[in-house]
């Protein structure tokens, strides 16, 4: 009997011990993950994602960086490496505006990533236009409260505006950095569209700072483009109001009200009198898609149709040319508990419900400057190298506004306007300036890369090589 007990004894001990050592081991894995990057790049790896049939050549990783420590701000990334030989290519960052839209549900799961999501809402397939297939891709769910990102500060979602993303995402740069120091000092540039027409000049012009400040090159910024872009609002508005006037889309008394009650007014904070006209001009549009114009709408979104062009400038409806119900696919998607699983979503927000765009952070948005020109200017004094590109069937942010902001920069142009080519056929017009590039690319909506992808992927191209849009080589007769 005294042999038994001492046996039990022993066993106890042994067993306390045992979970000692085994505590003692998790605790010095979970502290070595904080200060070892590679740890932390597994944890954040992702396997495979629910609905994916198929295998890929390239890593991806997602998850969180804590931008700001003190009220808990946290921003979701999704990161793919290159296709091919990730180690020679630069790096992009891709950020959809809105304010308060989804850079993964727009910029990765419709335009520019590999995965997009079957009409099922729950399979994936492999986009062969995506950018992974010349550089490595960095998207952002910025600011926080958008997408995947949260805080857990409730007031946050209430008091985010221009300044604030663009600390966040520097301070959210410099961390990610930090966690993948393989690619500190890797070409690096900054890419999106609509709203980010504000956020990816005012990110540059951080890191230039930044860069400045610490007599150094923390992140290598070699340049930006932006498509379809908020820029000036002045310009921008007088834009939008003559495309649909002479697309035929609105009436005369219409159009001459809209210059007259929102000719100088924000895009962000509007008037009463301008959001009434609004109305009306989104009325005599009709069920169209305004962001393309020329392609069906989504069946699902028709009873709302008359609110698109009142909030055009706030939320990134989609239209896709084969499938304009794109949009709902990716909510059923990343909604689903297994994909936020596999992608490593936080359990602070698994509670909340997805949207592809946030009306919370939207109709609270603080600080929204009229104008990004002087941006420009500073940044293009920098040596930075900047495009603007334009879809031409889009009526939010059209190409008219686009041409009337880049003619308010007065710039030199030094090669004029021209047509470029693929395969053969016109895929647009160029005109390039001291400074910057301006493209248009032909038949595209808002969301160049959804209604073009083939030729969003030849633009890209010649951002990164830095070679002008490609001409029509002339076949000799000979």
């Amino acid at each position: 009997m005294a042999r038994l007990k001492r046996g039990l004894v022993n066993f106890q001990i042994f067993i306390t011990i045992f979970i000692f050592i085994q505590l003692y081991v998790g605790t010095c894995v979970f502290a070595s993950t904080l200060t070892d990057p590679v740890a932390q790049q597994q944890l954040d790896r992702v396997v495979e994602l629910p609905g994916q049939s198929f295998n890929v050549s390239f890593a991806h990783y997602s998850g969180y960086v804590t931008v700001n420590q003190e009220s808990g701000r946290n921003l979701f990334y999704w990161f793919f490496e290159a296709a091919a030989d990730p180690h020679s290519k630069p790096l992009i960052l891709w950020l959809n505006g809105g304010p308060g839209c989804s850079s993964i549900a727009y910029g990765e799961a419709e335009e520019i990533g590999p995965f997009h999501i079957q009409q099922d809402g729950k399979t994936l397939y492999l986009n062969p236009y995506s950018w992974n297939q010349v550089a490595n891709i960095l998207f952002i769910d910025s600011p926080v409260g958008v997408g995947y990102s949260y805080s857990k500060t409730s007031s946050d979602l209430l008091n985010n505006g221009d300044k604030r993303t663009a600390a966040d995402s520097l301070a959210f740069l410099l961390r990610w950095f930090d966690r993948f120091p393989q690619f500190k000092g890797r070409d690096f540039y900054i890419t999106g569209e609509s709203y980010a027409g504000h956020y990816v000049p005012q990110l540059s012009q951080a890191i230039v700072r930044h860069n400045k400040e610490t007599k150094g090159r923390t992140i290598n910024l070699r340049g930006y483009m932006v498509g379809n872009a908020l820029t000036d609002d002045y310009h921008d508005r007088l834009g939008v109001f003559e495309f649909m006037w002479t697309s035929g889309l609105i009436s005369d008394q219409t159009y001459k009200k809209l210059n007259l009650l929102c000719g100088n007014q924000s895009f962000i904070h509007d008037s009463d009198a301008c959001e009434d006209i609004l109305d009306i001009a989104s009325k005599e549009l009709g069920n169209i898609d305004p962001y393309s114009i020329y392609t069906p709408s989504c069946a699902r979104n028709v009873s709302g149709s008359n609110q698109l062009l009142k909030k055009m400038h706030r939320f990134g409806h989609v239209s896709e040319k084969y499938d304009p119900c794109t949009e709902a696919h990716s909510r059923m998607y990343f909604n689903l508990p297994e994909v936020q699983k596999a992608l490593h979503v936080s359990t602070e927000f698994a509670e909340s419900k997805w949207e592809t765009c946030s009306g919370l952070i939207n109709t609270n948005w603080k600080d929204s400057p009229r104008t990004v020109l002087d941006v420009y200017h500073e940044l293009i004094e920098s040596g930075l190298r900047i495009w603007v590109f334009s879809g031409d069937t889009d009526a939010v942010i059209p190409v008219t506004s686009t041409r009337y902001s880049i003619d308010a920069l007065n710039l030199t142009t030094t090669k004029p306007w021209h047509a470029w080519y693929d395969d053969g056929q016109v895929g647009g017009w160029s005109q390039e300036y001291a400074g910057l590039a301006f493209v248009v690319v032909r038949g595209a909506g808002h969301e160049v890369p959804l209604h073009k992808p083939k030729l969003a992927l030849t633009l890209v191209k010649a951002f990164l090589s830095g070679t002008s849009m490609p001409t029509l080589d002339l076949v000799s007769s000979s």
